[in-house]
């Protein structure tokens, strides 16, 4: 099994309904299991088109059996299902799931590069990943994820706790079965 980490985010619709939906196609992936799930921040969005709405952002870890690319196309067919369009880069979505890190991997081909770019270089994600994975490290870095959000510019109102339970009643149902 390995480690991954799954940024989550939504600024359309129901935003929190797309995470909730994301989560639990997740838990329902073949030979993958949730091992933590981030609380939910809103953050303003980075990027992209003006006059974009919020975001809602979480993070999870996941062991998986599944091999990278393979992952990755489930999430993308899981961004599908929520009706996700990629027309504008950086634009609003209805559901983005990026897979930021899948073990100690290293990619740099055309449709899977990990660890994610810019993953260390954006709180939205960081805390989020703080939340579930802190002390895992980067995989090119070598350092800590707590230690690569703490080199981060806090800026007011650029990211806030929401709920740092949003997914306990799902994933209590998933407990159940």
């Amino acid at each position: 099994m390995t480690t991954a980490l799954i940024a989550l985010g939504s600024n359309l619709g129901d935003r929190l309904a797309h995470l909730r939906a994301g989560l639990a196609a997740l838990a329902a992936l073949p030979q993958t299991r949730i091992t933590a799930v981030s609380g939910l921040y809103e953050t303003a969005p980075v990027g992209g088109p003006d006059n974009q709405g919020a975001f809602l952002n979480a993070a999870v870890a996941v062991e998986t059996a599944l091999p990278a690319a393979q992952l990755l196309a489930a999430l993308h067919a899981i961004e599908a299902t929520r009706e996700r369009e990629r027309k504008v880069r950086w634009g609003p979505r209805t559901l983005d799931l990026d897979l930021l890190v899948h073990g100690d991997e290293v990619s740099d081909v055309a449709g899977l590069t990990l660890p994610h770019p810019r993953m260390h270089e954006r709180r939205f994600v960081m805390v989020p990943v703080a939340d579930v994975a802190p002390d895992l490290l980067h995989p090119v870095l070598g350092r800590a994820m707590t230690a690569l959000l703490d080199e981060l510019p806090v800026e007011d109102g650029d990211l806030v706790l929401v709920d740092r339970d949003w997914a306990a009643p799902l994933l209590a149902a998933d407990a159940e079965r």
